[in-house]
């Protein structure tokens, strides 16, 4: 069971650095404030955002705002070994050893400007993987307290209860939109309720925006109907589409557009017709349900 309490949408930090917007320390203060104004107050980092430099740029940003850390919450995932000119890798990899996630956390807490982490994700499941030995890195960091939660990003049920055997699992971290919807029929989610996981969604808004084919324009052309329906924006909506699953999946939203963030919220106060959030689960399957 989690100790912390998330906000209902999440602020995504991977783009805010190097990797899209290159925000500067101003700019990403000024993002940091415009997210509690609106009542987010939950940010999601990982080490290797920004080839390894978004989270210090972040640290630096949270410390000139001298916003008080404990009406915040820190997510940070570590496990994933880029080949870039901040880490002596030669080939992509994972890195579990009880060690390295010691290490991990700590120089995130470093770059993040933190005495802890409120969740601390394993970013992919690796094939080598020793569950004692994570166990025995996630006990320690939490008697130590400098993490509060632990949890799992894109691992599968299977996966996830190697890793519970050995040490509590409160999040998972995956891929679900209305787009790309597998894991509402894969079981993963449905072993997360099972087992009082609570999800988190990344990409919530799927490939709705990103991609031009017969999914996506089925989607956008029933979206334009629901938006005149309900008042609100196509994103607003995928939101709540996935707001309604009962897995209380909280989505993670990585938009630095400043009208975009004010509405954000408005996701958690929209209940779809049960109709209208079939239709669009219909549209983007292509057909009707069985």
């Amino acid at each position: 069971m989690s100790k912390t309490t998330l906000s209902p949408i999440i602020a995504g930090a991977m783009n805010w650095g190097i990797w899209d917007k290159n925000l500067n320390t101003k700019e990403m203060e000024n993002m940091i404030h415009l997210c509690l104004e609106n009542k987010i107050t939950t940010f999601d980092h990982a080490d290797i955002y920004g080839d390894y430099t978004t989270e210090a740029e972040f640290g630096k940003a949270l410390s000139s705002s001298k916003i008080d850390r404990q009406k915040i919450q820190l997510i940070s995932k570590c496990g994933i070994q880029m080949v870039t000119k901040n880490r002596n890798n030669t080939i992509k990899h994972y890195e579990y050893s009880k060690d390295y996630i010691i290490w991990s956390v700590e120089n995130s807490l470093k770059n993040l400007a933190t005495d802890y982490l409120d969740i601390l994700l394993l970013h992919r499941p690796s094939p080598l993987m020793q569950a004692d030995e994570i166990a025995e890195a996630v006990e320690k960091l939490k008697v130590e307290g400098k993490i509060i939660d632990f949890g799992l990003s894109n691992f599968t049920a299977s996966q996830t209860e190697l890793i519970r055997q050995k040490t509590a699992v409160s999040y998972n971290q995956i891929q679900f939109s209305a787009s790309h919807h597998e894991a509402m029929l894969d079981g993963s989610l449905d072993y997360m309720q099972v087992n009082g996981i609570r999800p988190m969604s990344w990409n919530p808004l799927g490939s709705v925006f990103r991609e031009d084919n017969e999914q996506t324009r089925r989607m956008k052309k029933l979206l334009a109907q629901l938006v005149s329906k309900y008042g609100v924006g196509s994103d607003t909506i995928l939101l709540s589409w996935i707001l309604q699953h009962p897995a209380q999946v909280i989505p993670i939203a990585g938009t630095v557009n400043v009208a975009r963030i004010q509405a954000l919220m408005k996701a958690t106060e929209l209940p779809l017709e049960k109709e209208d959030w079939f239709a669009i689960w219909s549209e983007s399957m292509g057909k009707n349900v069985p």
